[in-house]
C-alpha cells in the first residue's frame, strides 16, 4: 500500500514546467522587467531633454540669428516632452507608451530645431551644424531601448526631414551626397545595431528564464526530497530524522526559553498478530488510519507526530503541565479505539485496534539530557503494556520502578561477564543447495540479578556507548570458539561485530589471539557488519577489515537494504556473504514486494557475494528462498535460537578436529 505523499513526490520529482510558446514568449518579453525599464527610460528622457536644451549654446555660436527661435523650440518641445512623460508616469502608463512618448519627442525636437535653422543667413554654419541631426538618429537606435519598429521609424522621419530640409541650404552637389551618404549609412548602420541588440536582449531574457524554470524546477525537485527524507513513506508522517530534528530544537527552546515540552509513544496492540491474521496490506492501511486518527487527535495541543518504528509513533507536544499531557495521552487512545477497526486476532477480550500510550514531560533542567525524555517515555509505555495494554502511563520519576535505566544496565553490563549474567544462544543458517545446517549466528543474552531478561535492542547501544561492547566483543567471539567450533560442533559461526570494535586498534590482533588460544581456524569464523551502522568507511575500519580477512575470517554484510550505504560498502569490501533484510522477504508475497527482492538479489549476486535471506518463518517464503536460488536461510522456521547444548554432538559423531590456525 503506498500513502498519498509517495505518490505525490514521485509525481514532484517526475514534473517539469510546460514551456510557453513563441507568442507567449513574446508578451512575457514585454512585461517582463516593465517597472525597471520605464524608469530607465524616463530617466533617460530627462538627460535627452537636457543635452537638447543645452545645445542652444552652440544655436547662439552658429546661427546667431535665428537663436532666440530655436532656444525657445528647445525650451517649449523640451518642457512639453517631460510634462506629458511625468503624467504618463504619474497614471501608470505601460512601457510601450512610454517609448512612443520618447519617439515622438524625438522627432518633434529634430522637426522643430530644422525649420526655425534653416531661416537663418549663416548657411556655411548651419552646413556644419546639420550633422548634429545624426545624434536624434542615434538616439533613437542606441540610447533608447525602442523595439526594432519603432527605432526604425523614429530613425527613418530623422532621415526624412533631413534630406527633405537639404534643397534649402544646398551648397554643392558634393556636400549633398556626402551628408545624404552619412545620414543614409548612420540610419543602416544604427538600425542594424538595434536590431543586433533587441535580439541579444532578448536571447538574454529567454536564456534567463530557462535558467529560473530549470531553477525552479531543481528547487522543487530539492522540496520533494526534502520532504521524502523526512518523511516516511507508508504513512506520510514525519520519519524518526524529522522528529529527531524537531525533538532537538524542543529541546533548545526548553533550555534557552523554558518552554516545555511533552514526548508521548503510542504503540498499536498486538500489531504482529493482525499482519499475520488479516495480511500487510491491511496491516498497513490499519497503520495509516491509526496515524491519520492520533494527527486529529493532536491538532488542537498544536502537536506532531512522526513514526517512530514499525507499528509505533512518537508525538511531541510544547505543553509541560502533568494535566493536560495526561489529556492528551488519553484523547489518543480513546480515539484511536473509537475507529473500531476490526482485531478478533487478539486474545486478551477486545476486539478492535488499541493502542498502549507511555507519555513524559520535560521538569528539572538540571543535569538533563535529550536522549533522557525518550528513555522515560519508552519506560512509561512498557508499564503501560504490562498494565494489559490499551491504556495511559505517564512516567513518575517517584516510581521506584522508574529508576535510571541505563546506569542500571550500565552497571549490570560490567560484572555481566563475571556474574554469568550474559549468554549466548545460537541460531541455525541452512545451506539451500545441501539443506544442511553447519552454520550459525551467535546471538547475546542479558538478565538482571534476579533473571529478568534485558532486550538486545535495550543493552546492546548502551554497551557502545559506554565502551563496554569491547570486552564483551571479546568475550562473545571466544565463547563461540570454545562452545561449538573447537570441537567442530558447527562448521561457521557468525558474530555481530560493533563499528567500537572495528574502530579500536588491535582489535585484528585480538581476533588472532583467541583464535590461536582456541585452535580455531579463521575461515570458520564470520563477523558480520550491519549495513545501518553510522560509521564512515575510513582508512582504519577498512585496514581493520582487511587484516580480518587476511586471517582467514570470512566479513559478512547484515540486513542490507534498510541504510543507505550498502552500496558503498559492496563497492569497498569483498563480502563473503551479503545478509538481506527480512523486510523485503516479508513483502515478497505480493508482486512488487517480490520483484524488489529478486532487483536485490541480482544485484548482490553479480557483485560476487553469496546471498543469505533472514526472517524466514514460513514454507511458503522458505519456497520462494528456493525459487530465487538464494543460498543460504535463517529464520524461526529454519530454526530459533537455542543453547549451546542443542549443538553440541556426542563424540561418536564429531568430525576430526581442525588444525590449530597459525
Amino acid at each position: 500500500m503506498k500513502h498519498i505523499f509517495a505518490e505525490t513526490v514521485e509525481t514532484d520529482l517526475q514534473k517539469t514546467s510546460p514551456r510557453p510558446t513563441a507568442g507567449e514568449l513574446r508578451d512575457l518579453y514585454r512585461r517582463d522587467g516593465e517597472a525597471a525599464r520605464r524608469t530607465a527610460t524616463r530617466h533617460g528622457l530627462w538627460i535627452a531633454i537636457i543635452i537638447y536644451v543645452l545645445f542652444w549654446a552652440a544655436d547662439i555660436v552658429l546661427t546667431p540669428d535665428v537663436a532666440i527661435y530655436t532656444v525657445a523650440t528647445r525650451l517649449t518641445v523640451g518642457g512639453l516632452a517631460l510634462a506629458v512623460i511625468e503624467a504618463q508616469v504619474r497614471f501608470g502608463v505601460g512601457i510601450t507608451w512610454l517609448n512612443r512618448t520618447c519617439a515622438v519627442a524625438l522627432v518633434m525636437g529634430y522637426a522643430a530645431w530644422v525649420l526655425p535653422t534653416l531661416q537663418t543667413a549663416y548657411t556655411e554654419s548651419l552646413s556644419y551644424y546639420m550633422i548634429f541631426g545624426a545624434i536624434f538618429m542615434m538616439g533613437a537606435n542606441l540610447f533608447f531601448s525602442f523595439r526594432f519598429s519603432l527605432s526604425v521609424a523614429t530613425s527613418g522621419a530623422v532621415l526624412a526631414i533631413f534630406l527633405a530640409s537639404l534643397p534649402a541650404f544646398w551648397p554643392s552637389d558634393n556636400y549633398a551626397f556626402a551628408f545624404a551618404t552619412f545620414y543614409v549609412s548612420c540610419f543602416i548602420f544604427t538600425s542594424y545595431v538595434n536590431w543586433k541588440l533587441n535580439e541579444e536582449r532578448y536571447n538574454v531574457f529567454l536564456n534567463a528564464l530557462e535558467a529560473k524554470t530549470q531553477q525552479r524546477e531543481a528547487n522543487e525537485r530539492g522540496e520533494a526530497l526534502l520532504r521524502m527524507s523526512n518523511t516516511d513513506y507508508l504513512t506520510g508522517l514525519e520519519n524518526r530524522r524529522a522528529v529527531d530534528q524537531r525533538l532537538r530544537y524542543y529541546w533548545n527552546e526548553w533550555q534557552g526559553n523554558g518552554r516545555g515540552f511533552a514526548a508521548i509513544l503510542v504503540d498499536v496492540d498486538f500489531f504482529k498478530k493482525y499482519n499475520d491474521g488479516y495480511g500487510h496490506q491491511e496491516g498497513d492501511r490499519c497503520l495509516v488510519d491509526v496515524a491519520t486518527t492520533i494527527k486529529q487527535a493532536i491538532e488542537p495541543y498544536g502537536g506532531s507526530i512522526g513514526r517512530y518504528g514499525g507499528e509505533e509513533f512518537i508525538v511531541l507536544a510544547q505543553i509541560d503541565s502533568r494535566e493536560e499531557v495526561a489529556a492528551l495521552a488519553e484523547g489518543i487512545r480513546f480515539t484511536v479505539e473509537q475507529l473500531r477497526v476490526h482485531h478478533k486476532e487478539r486474545r486478551d477480550g477486545t476486539s478492535v485496534v488499541t493502542v498502549s500510550v507511555g507519555a513524559a514531560f520535560t521538569r528539572d533542567q538540571a543535569g538533563a539530557k535529550l536522549e533522557k525524555i525518550i528513555h522515560e517515555a519508552d519506560r512509561a509505555l512498557y508499564s503501560a503494556k504490562a498494565s494489559g495494554r490499551n491504556c495511559v502511563r505517564l512516567f513518575d520519576p517517584n516510581d521506584p520502578n522508574n529508576s535510571d535505566e541505563t546506569e542500571n544496565i550500565a552497571a549490570l553490563l560490567k560484572i555481566a561477564v563475571d556474574q554469568g549474567l550474559v549468554s549466548l544462544v545460537y541460531q541455525p543458517i541452512e545451506d539451500m543447495v545441501s539443506g544442511r545446517r553447519d552454520a550459525v549466528e551467535a546471538l547475546m543474552r542479558l538478565k538482571t540479578l534476579d533473571g529478568v531478561a534485558v532486550p538486545p535492542s535495550l543493552f546492546i547501544p548502551i554497551a557502545e556507548r559506554t565502551g563496554l561492547i569491547t570486552d564483551l566483543g571479546r568475550w562473545v567471539i571466544r565463547t563461540v570458539c570454545l562452545d561449538l567450533l573447537a570441537e567442530n560442533h558447527v562448521e561457521v559461526a557468525s558474530v555481530n561485530v560493533s563499528p567500537i570494535q572495528l574502530k579500536m586498534p588491535g582489535f585484528a590482533a585480538s581476533v588472532a589471539a583467541i583464535l590461536y588460544e582456541t585452535g580455531v581456524s579463521g575461515s570458520r569464523l564470520a563477523l558480520e557488519i550491519t549495513e545501518g551502522l553510522e560509521m564512515e568507511m575510513h582508512s582504519d575500519v577498512l585496514r581493520c577489515i582487511s587484516d580480518l580477512k587476511t586471517l582467514g575470517i570470512q566479513i559478512w554484510l547484515d540486513d542490507f537494504g534498510t541504510g543507505f550505504a550498502g552500496l558503498s560498502w559492496l563497492r569497498l569490501i569483498e563480502f563473503d556473504i551479503v545478509k538481506i533484510d527480512r523486510s523485503f522477504l516479508h513483502d515478497g508475497s505480493a508482486p512488487r514486494g517480490r520483484a524488489m527482492l529478486q532487483d536485490i538479489v541480482d544485484l548482490v549476486r553479480n557483485r560476487g557475494p553469496k546471498i543469505l535471506v533472514e526472517g524466514v518463518e514460513t514454507e511458503g517464503q522458505l519456497a520462494l528462498v528456493r525459487e530465487l536460488r538464494i543460498d543460504y536461510a535463517q529464520g524461526y522456521h529454519v530454526g530459533h535460537p537455542a543453547p549451546v547444548q542443542d549443538f553440541r554432538k556426542t563424540a561418536k559423531a564429531a568430525r576430526p578436529r581442525h588444525r590449530k590456525a597459525s
